[in-house]
């Protein structure tokens, strides 16, 4: 299969700049499989799909602010911008430019905050740098740090918040799993009271989710890695609904890879903390997924591939192709999709 296989054409103004207020007011394209029919929703209407017993798995990542500048001894200012933590001190960064970052080049961000550069990721370009500074890490780039907004949004971010989820807990993403941005505390509430069991893993998104495939055979594409965990609380209820039958209902690809990752070829999901380089491509069998909650992804993308595996390549190009007739907005500030 080619990467040119999941082109389509999107034209830039769809391309959602800022959130919408309120959150659970953004449009929601509801795509049945069974029936094959597609409706026109608002997200709050996610409620009239969802049934008792369903169990809706969450990421609760927490986008850190993990884009700063820092200054060389000359003077020279370059950007940083945090992608995987190795240890306490040590951490992946992307650096641009890369030429004022050679091994044993000290930066400076801040009073509180420095850098040396200790290695170049060759497969990257990528440094292994460690850090100096007194205190808590996230204390001190939480005064210092911006949020890493994706490339195609050129306009600047009024409420910080607004690139988190309203459930995120765990720092340690460079993006937001924005099929989350959706959910409010109210429309969540309503959620359980309905009978909906929501359950949260963690898997932290790297920057690798907006790198473009450069391959044109899939195959060739080598996927990022991430970080995941599945705690066995998790595990106890997805299983206990797999076997009743029940519907597990996935918010976001990155639901997905942790809990296609955690789950064995038995559709039994396992207490797991590991990290995850899974690429999912139709055809594909899911084990553990049932349904999905997704945003509209970019054209040629791991992530259209991935939803594309709960149809086809030819369904789901024909349901973007009618959302961008009906001007839904796309990408991570965009509106979303239903696939049940």
């Amino acid at each position: 299969m080619k990467t040119s296989d999941f082109d389509y054409n999107l034209p830039q103004e769809l391309i959602a700049q800022t959130p919408v207020y309120p959150r659970d007011s953004s449009r929601l394209l509801v795509y049945n499989r069974k029936t094959d029919m597609v409706e026109h929703k608002h997200f709050y209407d996610i409620i009239d799909y969802l049934q008792e017993g369903d169990v809706l798995v969450r990421n609760n990542t927490k986008v850190l602010p993990a884009r700063m500048f820092a200054y060389t001894e000359h003077g020279g200012k370059v950007e940083i911008l945090l992608l995987k933590r190795f240890d306490l001190n040590e951490w992946e960064v992307l650096v641009k430019p890369g030429k004022k970052a050679r091994n044993g080049t000290r930066l400076v961000i801040s009073q509180e905050l420095s850098l040396e550069v200790l290695s170049t990721i060759e497969e990257s370009g990528s440094r292994r740098v460690k850090f100096f500074y007194d205190g808590v890490f996230e204390d001190v780039i939480s005064r210092v740090g911006e949020m890493p907004l994706p490339p195609y949004i050129t306009e600047k971010l009024k409420d910080q918040n607004r690139y988190q989820t309203v459930y995120a807990q765990v720092d340690g993403s460079a993006a937001a799993p924005t099929a989350g941005l959706h959910f409010t505390d109210e429309l969540i509430e309503k959620i359980k009271a309905k009978g909906v069991q929501i359950v949260d893993v963690l898997l932290h998104v790297g920057l690798g989710t907006f790198r473009p495939v450069k391959t044109e055979d899939i195959l060739s594409h080598h996927m990022h890695s991430e970080y995941y965990e599945v705690n066995k609380n998790a595990c106890d209820i997805i299983n206990k609904a797999k076997a009743e039958g029940r519907r597990i209902i996935a918010v976001g690809t990155t639901s997905v890879r942790t809990l296609e990752s955690a789950t064995d070829e038995n559709g039994i999901i396992h207490p797991t903390k590991a990290n995850t380089e899974i690429f999912i491509y139709p055809p594909y069998k899911f084990k553990s997924v049932d349904c999905l909650i997704t945003n509209f992804h970019l054209p040629k993308s791991t992530l259209l591939m991935l939803v594309s595996s709960l149809c086809s390549r030819e369904k789901m190009l024909e349901i973007y192709n009618t959302a961008v007739e009906e001007k839904y907005r796309f990408f991570s500030f965009g509106d979303s999709m239903f696939i049940l």
